[in-house]
């Protein structure tokens, strides 16, 4: 999916060197390893003083871009004091002045930006999830368009999605914890889990560390997503929930690492905002628990708190509870690196696996064997179906209403408004149901066609007929990829690819466990049927 860009041959280029960084998981294990080594590395110089000039690019011809959309102190300081530590050229762009007021085109700002340089390393923070990976697909093509190397994307945050710098400097501080052991983790995390994108990235980050344990506590109304619960659990963490920390505490078995979050309350409805305090009191901890945390306690929060209802008090600063100020400085030594394995300064000593995307097979169609009935086996109303397309197995095992409604959706996506019959039969089971649709005019489906049949109706099967008998029968799933139909769109309202932001992003769904579709550029998780917009 990525690529190294184009470079003169004098120029190094390493494994890092011209991608982007959007998600977690666009650092292999590997590689988040050496970031942590060369980070480790790195700070430790600085704090003796020791010369650090081999970690710096000190190349005036790049431009690294602050474009924070959303409000950010922390983060875009540290970046921006992490771009200057590297001597190049750096540029904030202010959002408060800037044609985004006047409801101009992200990418086409970004494009214009990417000109003003030889070189071009871009920081993006939004509300827009996907946005740095849409920037990274659509920037990418324009330099090979006009031969300019690659812009780099670097994601501070989009929206309740991920905030992959924050989660690799959460894991170098947990690793400093550890003393650098990354055989077992066990962490507890707390707060809003259902917006908190920083939490939202352990989900993979977590898995730098070989045996993790993962204790959620949170109300009902902050938990954690189910899908993300399930992705921990598919990674092989062991998961535990708890709705309060007194609950958690009344276990007598607390993790030693604790990491909060704040309450997210710009993000939530009015009916969640009502029950503010009895949420904020779930998730705060009170000086009566001193007494029941473990010896060698530590607590992180991404910062800052807040000012007027912290989640960690301020009578915590000065305890040895207190590891979120170290965790905080860690921001500016993991982002130099981050920056300079993107820009090719690191990478040399890198021997590890680098990042693999995995190929899904395009296995959607599997023909089934045909019966040898000699009878019609399909009809059209009262007629058998002499020729043409019958599509059976339409809901297989759901209810009837369900399956009349799928019955129905087919015909309106696929516009079958032509002659032809429908129903809801009986299979073999008495007590099982599925829907089928017969099409005596169609005698063949193209390849758009039978793709935009099998994401509706994964699990059915799509008879050919001809002298009244089935010739040729196909057994449909899920497509590996769904694109390029223009009745499909995520249903995450800030998705980068949602019609109403007007940036001309075309959406896309890639196949996922349990007949699921997960969004190219923000992750949401839809079953089949969430996908289309009828």
């Amino acid at each position: 999916m990525f690529h190294p860009r184009q470079a003169d041959q004098e120029e190094y280029v390493s494994a890092f060197t011209g991608r982007s960084l959007t998600v977690v998981e666009d650092f292999s294990i590997d590689e988040q390893v050496y970031l942590y080594e060369k980070t480790r590395e790195l700070k430790e110089r600085i704090r003796s003083g020791a010369d650090v000039s081999d970690f710096k690019i000190g190349d005036r011809s790049l431009g690294v871009y602050l474009v924070f959309l959303e409000d950010s102190t922390r983060t875009r300081e540290s970046f921006a004091n992490a771009a200057q530590f590297h001597e190049v050229r750096v540029n904030h762009f202010n959002t408060a002045t800037s044609s985004f007021n006047k409801n101009e085109s992200i990418t086409d700002t970004i494009k214009m930006l990417f000109g003003y340089s030889d070189k071009s390393l871009f920081v993006v923070r939004s509300r827009q999830e996907g946005l740095c990976r849409w920037l990274h697909d659509e920037l990418g093509a324009y330099a090979e368009r006009i031969s300019m190397p690659r812009p780099v994307f670097i994601n501070a945050g989009d929206g309740k999605h991920e905030h992959p710098t924050q989660e690799f400097l959460d894991e170098f501080s947990f690793l400093e914890q550890q003393n650098w052991n990354r055989d077992h983790l066990r962490i507890v995390l707390v707060g809003d889990l259902f917006h908190g994108r920083t939490v939202h990235s352990k989900v993979d980050g977590l898995k730098v560390f070989k045996n993790v344990e993962v204790d959620l506590v949170a109300p009902e109304e902050l938990a954690m997503p189910s899908y993300y619960v399930e992705r921990m659990k598919d990674n092989g963490f062991k998961v535990r929930e708890y709705p309060s920390i007194e609950e958690y505490l009344a276990t007598g078995d607390p993790a030693k690492i604790w990491y909060f979050t704040r309450p997210q309350l710009e993000r939530m409805g009015e009916e969640i905002r009502e029950k503010a305090a009895v949420l904020r009191n779930a998730i705060t901890f009170r000086k009566e628990y001193m007494g029941r945390l473990k010896e060698g306690t530590r607590f992180y929060h991404p910062l800052p708190r807040h000012r007027e209802y912290p989640t960690i008090p301020g009578f915590l600063d000065h305890t040895s509870l207190n590891a979120w100020d170290e965790q905080s400085t860690n921001g500016y030594f993991t982002r130099i690196v981050e920056i300079a394995l993107l820009a090719g300064k690191l990478g040399d000593g890198f021997t590890g696996s680098t990042r693999q995307w995995e190929e899904l097979p395009d296995d959607f169609i599997q023909e089934a064997p045909v019966g040898s009935g000699r009878k019609p086996e399909y009809k059209v109303g009262i007629k058998p179906v002499e020729r043409g397309i019958v599509i059976d197995h339409i809901g297989r095992g759901r209810d009837l209403k369900k399956i009349w409604d799928h019955i129905d959706k087919i015909r309106r996506i696929m516009g079958f408004d032509i002659r032809s019959s429908h129903g809801v039969y009986h299979t073999n089971d008495s007590e099982i149901f599925k829907g089928i649709i017969s099409l005596p005019d169609i005698i063949s489906f193209d390849e758009s066609q039978l793709k935009m049949l099998a994401a509706i109706a994964p699990g059915c099967t799509l008879n050919i007929i001809d002298d009244s008998r089935v010739q040729k029968k196909y057994r449909l799933r899920i497509p590996p990829k769904v694109y390029g139909f223009k009745e499909i769109s995520c249903k995450n309202e800030n998705c980068i690819s949602r019609p109403e932001l007007f940036e001309n992003v075309q959406p896309e769904f890639i196949r996922s466990k349990g007949n699921r579709f997960v969004c190219r550029y923000c992750d949401h998780s839809h079953s089949f049927h969430e996908i289309w917009d009828f």
